[in-house]
């Protein structure tokens, strides 16, 4: 699993202009599987989403495809962790950590 960290470097006039697209492509996101949770950042300056996968190089090239990334107005930090315990009916996304 992936922690998608999204920080805004560009002034929130410019992020609104290009909101709708982000959320185009956060809503193919959910409906493809990759995405299980998202939201904005308290203070607003970025947003969080975590994605499921173990391919860290596929988890980058969806983050790549961002209307966000693409024109350049946030960056993301992409943390990858094993999910070893979740709340129940979260089982699923439950990971092996490969240690005996």
């Amino acid at each position: 699993m992936f922690v998608l960290e999204l920080t805004y470097t560009a002034p929130l006039d410019e992020i609104d202009a290009l909101r709708e697209a982000h959320m185009e492509w956060v809503d193919e996101q959910f409906e493809a599987g990759v995405f299980v949770v998202s939201g904005r950042k308290k203070p607003l300056d970025g947003g969080v989403i975590l994605a499921v996968g173990d391919d860290r190089d596929r988890i980058e090239a969806v983050v790549a495809s961002d209307p966000f990334v693409q024109e350049e107005v946030c960056a993301y930090r992409v943390t990858e962790f094993t999910v070893s315990r979740t709340a129940r009916g979260l089982e699923e996304y439950r990971q092996s950590s490969g240690r005996v």
